[in-house]
């Protein structure tokens, strides 16, 4: 077991072609889940080494126990990369990722958060699917079909066309599809595999020359649509993204399953808790939406700026907050502005 404070900042090491499926190196960002993480884990290490060679855990400072359980682990696949501080998601992803191409010579990287894991048979399937592909020239990165535990599609979890590119999808969203405009359709999940333009970091599979090619995640989006900004970033430049819904993942996402979901999606649209959360949510929003959009950005920013403003009232008595973290956001989504501290926007969010 290996352990590093803060990811290093080496360049990535040249490695030979893959051959078949080659080298899967999965990697799991943790903070303060310690029992989601244990669940995550074992099954990770279910997979034989021939199927999963090495698990990346990227500890972002976690302060319930995790630190110790993890040192307590003696499982020769097991690298601990521990960060000193709260680098959000993001940050979480780019160390994770950057050690297991540094440090462990991967074909392939599995990436998941640490509510994130492979359905049983789910990496054996992605190992076949690879296998098969790499004949044929490919994926460059392959999103898995994600599930909550019960069955049931995960909807945060479904990868999407972007509709600015596609017609079918541009019109099936402009005449009230919402969400379901541009992402993947249920039927899909029970289809063969399709390309896709963005997915999620839960059940994302990513070759390791794309990663070469096209870098790490940016640390400084600290949370949200890093892994929206990075996937389409990656199509952008030509990758291809292959939804395939014979690879299967699950994700333990407790708060949201029944009811539960349709109160959590509406508290994501409205309500922020903690607050200083709206400031990420809609600052990577525009630098997504500038992406996938091009010239036609500015009129759809005519659309959503309004709208957005208005969850203002959805916080009584952090209004005024409220209002000062949207104007930040707002500035710097436009200025394309990331290196933002993390305290400040702290401090944006401490009520009048």
């Amino acid at each position: 077991m290996a352990a590093a404070a803060e990811a290093p900042g080496s360049a990535i090491p040249a490695a030979a072609a893959p051959a078949g499926a080659g080298r899967l190196v999965a990697v799991v960002v943790t903070h303060n889940r310690l029992d989601k993480l244990k669940a995550t884990l074992a099954r990770l290490l279910e997979s034989p080494p021939d199927e999963l060679a090495a698990v990346v855990v990227a500890d972002n400072a976690s302060s319930d126990g995790t630190g110790a359980w993890l040192a307590g682990l003696e499982d020769p696949r097991l690298d601990i990369c521990t960060s000193q501080t709260n680098r959000g998601g993001a940050g979480g992803f780019e160390m994770g990722m950057r050690r297991a191409m540094e440090a462990h010579d991967p074909d392939w990287l599995a990436v998941m958060d640490d509510d994130g894991r492979p359905a049983p048979g789910g990496l054996a399937a992605f190992r076949g699917l690879a296998m098969h592909d790499q004949a044929e020239g490919g994926w460059d990165a392959v999103a898995a079909a994600v599930y909550f535990p019960d069955g049931r599609i995960c909807e945060m979890n479904r990868p999407s066309r972007n509709p600015f590119w596609h017609a079918r999808e541009f019109l099936r969203t402009l005449f009230g599809g919402g969400r379901s405009g541009f992402h993947v359709q249920p039927s899909d999940y029970e289809g063969g595999g399709m390309q896709i333009d963005v997915t999620s970091f839960v059940g994302f599979f990513i070759s390791a020359e794309a990663v070469r090619r096209i870098g790490f995640p940016d640390p400084e989006l600290f949370i949200y649509g890093d892994d929206g900004i990075y996937t389409l970033g990656l199509t952008k430049s030509g990758g291809r993204i292959g939804f395939e819904p014979s690879v299967r993942f699950e994700h333990d996402l407790s708060t949201f399953q029944g009811k539960g979901q349709a109160k959590a999606d509406a508290a994501q649209r409205g309500r922020f808790v903690p607050l200083w959360k709206a400031y990420y949510y809609h600052r990577n929003l525009l630098l997504l939406y500038r992406m996938a959009a091009g010239w036609l950005f500015w009129p759809v920013l005519l659309v959503i700026v309004p709208k957005w403003l208005m969850k203002a009232r959805q916080h009584p008595g952090a209004r005024r907050a409220f209002l000062r973290l949207m104007g930040h956001a707002l500035r710097d989504g436009l200025l394309r502005r990331t290196k933002v501290r993390h305290a400040r926007v702290l401090e944006l969010a401490a009520e009048d």
